[in-house]
Order: C-alpha cells, then sequence, then structure tokens
C-alpha cells in the first residue's frame, strides 16, 4: 500500500473560507533564458565525493510612471495651494517627483499608475482627479515602465523577487555505491503542473570494511512581492478576483533530508521547484519526497543507518494594498531514524497563490 505524509498549509484553507486570497505572485522570465540538464551515473566500489548546488535569484517588476509637463508654447498652471501644499509635505521615498518654477507654477511631475485612485494627502482630491485637470491645461503625460532588477532595498508597488536555492552531496570513505541522478533546469516562464527544476536521484549503497556513506539535500524556496492591481495579473478573461489587489506577502519554505552514516540502503529522492510564472494566478510550487527501503542484495531486509528530514515554512500575508501582515504561519515537521530502517518515506507538497 502506497505510504505517503503530505503537509498542506492551513492557511490555504482560511483563505479559501474567508475570501481572503492568498498573495503570492511569482516573477516572471527575463528575456534571454537557459535550460540544461546533467545526468550523473556512477557505479563503483571505493571513495566518492559527490556535490551539487544552485542558487537563482529573479526579479520583476511593471511599475507604469508617468511624466507630466506642459507641451511646447503652453504655459504652466498655477496648482490649488492646499493641493501644493500637500504635495511639498510628501516625504514618501515613493511619492511623485514634482518640480515647481520660480514664479510657483508647475513644472513637471512623475507619478507611478498605482497611486492615481489614491487620495493626496490633506485633501479630497485624488491624484487621477489632478492630473485631469492638468490633461486639460494641455500637460502631455509620457508613459515610461520599470520591469525591475535585483535589489537589497525595499520593494516597489508591482514588484515581486524569488530565491530558489538547492544543494545535494554525497560523500563515502568506501564500500559499493551506485548513483543515477537527473537534473534539468529551465528558467522560462511556467505554468500549472509544470516546474523551473526537477532533481530525481536513485542510490544502493553497501559498505565495505567499516565504510559508511553520508550526505545531505535542501531546498529552499523565497519568495516576497508588494501590493499590485489584480485586473492586468490574469490570464484568463473569464476569471474574477475576489479583491481588487494582489497584496504583499512574504514566504520562505524548506525541505531537507540527510542520510548520516549509512552502511547499507537503497535510497530515491525527488524534488521540483516552480518560481517563475507569466502571471499572478499561476502559484508558486515546492515538492519533495524520499524513500529509504533496503538494499535488495544486502541479504537482511534492512536498511542500516541514520535517516533525517526536515519540512518548515515562515508565511507573512498582507491584505489589499497595505504593507502590514493580515496572517502569519510558522510551522515545521522534522523526523529522524536510526537502526534497521524496514521502511521510510516522506512526502513534501507546497503551493501557495492566488488561484489553484
Amino acid at each position: 500500500m502506497k505510504f505517503g505524509y503530505a503537509i498542506v498549509l492551513a492557511l490555504v484553507a482560511l483563505v479559501a473560507v474567508s475570501g481572503f486570497a492568498s498573495a503570492d505572485r511569482l516573477p516572471q522570465e527575463v528575456p534571454e533564458n537557459q535550460i540544461f540538464t546533467i545526468d550523473t551515473l556512477i557505479d563503483v566500489t571505493g571513495a566518492v565525493s559527490q556535490e551539487s548546488e544552485m542558487q537563482w535569484t529573479l526579479d520583476s517588476q511593471n511599475w507604469v510612471t508617468y511624466d507630466y509637463y506642459p507641451e511646447d508654447g503652453v504655459e504652466a498652471v498655477a496648482v490649488d495651494r492646499t493641493i501644493a501644499t500637500a504635495i511639498n509635505n510628501l516625504n514618501d521615498e515613493q511619492a511623485p517627483v514634482v518640480t515647481w518654477n520660480a514664479d510657483g507654477t508647475l513644472a513637471e511631475l512623475k507619478i507611478s499608475d498605482w497611486m492615481l485612485p489614491k487620495i493626496i494627502p490633506g485633501t479630497s482630491t485624488t491624484w487621477a482627479q489632478f492630473l485631469a485637470t492638468l490633461e486639460n491645461n494641455d500637460y502631455v503625460a509620457v508613459k515610461a515602465t520599470d520591469s525591475g532588477y535585483i535589489h537589497d532595498s525595499i520593494l516597489n508597488p508591482t514588484e515581486e523577487i524569488m530565491i530558489l536555492t538547492w544543494t545535494d552531496n554525497l560523500r563515502s570513505n568506501g564500500g559499493k555505491l551506485a548513483l543515477n541522478e537527473n537534473i534539468d533546469f529551465d528558467s522560462r516562464n511556467k505554468g500549472k503542473g509544470l516546474s523551473n527544476l526537477e532533481v530525481e536521484k536513485v542510490l544502493t549503497y553497501a559498505s565495505t570494511e567499516g565504510a559508511h556513506l553520508v550526505g545531505a539535500e535542501e531546498w529552499t524556496l523565497d519568495v516576497a512581492g508588494n501590493y499590485e492591481a489584480t485586473a492586468d495579473s490574469i490570464r484568463c478573461v473569464f476569471a474574477s478576483a475576489k479583491n481588487t489587489w494582489f497584496p504583499a506577502f512574504c514566504n520562505v519554505v524548506k525541505a531537507k533530508s540527510e542520510l548520516v552514516n549509512i552502511n547499507s540502503a537503497q535510497v530515491s529522492t525527488k524534488g521540483a521547484a516552480r518560481s517563475v510564472a507569466a502571471t499572478g494566478d499561476i502559484p508558486a510550487m515546492l515538492n519533495y519526497q524520499i524513500a529509504v527501503t533496503p538494499d535488495s542484495n544486502s541479504g537482511s531486509g534492512f536498511a542500516d543507518g541514520t535517516v533525517k528530514t526536515m519540512f518548515g515554512g515562515s508565511i507573512m500575508e498582507a491584505r489589499d494594498n497595505h504593507n502590514k501582515p493580515s496572517a502569519t504561519n510558522n510551522w515545521k515537521d522534522t523526523a529522524s531514524v536510526t537502526g534497521g530502517i524496514k521502511n521510510f518515506q516522506k512526502t513534501f507538497n507546497y503551493e501557495s497563490g492566488f488561484t489553484f
């Protein structure tokens, strides 16, 4: 009978009931993408050292800005004193950039599109209403789009960043090892059911003359994003968003397995991660499974050694276009077995996104 242990985030169920959407949005592919595969086949009696690792970081945003200024030959307009005072008092680093002429008229204003429905602080006027006044006075608006780049400061509205880290190592000081490992990587946008990184490994080990095998594999998916309007982020024209905004979020999940002083065993692992997508309705995904069974050639009926696993996550989700957490969820699952192992299997499945 198939044995499995699946961890499913309680947050997902809570979201479905409350109508609050889990906010994970994956960054989009860059114009130039990469595909690579690494296949390893080892059949050896003796010492072995095998290491693989990858760290992938990707940032994207759809930050649209408008640059307003008078057409050639058009006089700049004087701005209502209340509005002008409110604009001058803004100190947010993401606030519009305003340039005034010496006579107090407006020379230029640069603003992000996500601010248009917001009210100018201290007034009853939205930015969209104020800009309509400028357009009525023959100000032109030049549109520009910033697709994003990797940086260390706070994320801009519409911005997402992901870090996918994978490491794997095996070492033995002797014994008989048969290993087959396949690594497949594709940096392009992926849809539901597809992965950017897939790793599958099967090994059989038998100790000789007191030798043993050690190893560890670890996956970490770190995805964060600031708020973004839902209107242009869902592919299907029939899809309906419950909220106007994709909220801000910061989610980290991890899967890890360790082999300690293995004397005899057959081990199979499989991991997959999706961390890049074209639209906001494709959820982030990390799956991992491990199975440890006896080496059929050993004759003992047991694998011998220590096997450890750890699955965990740290989830922070906001609501609407705010930057304060409305939901946090920290969880961890660990297991450790030592001695004669008849059967050890663990399966971890994780998805987090606006739709499933």
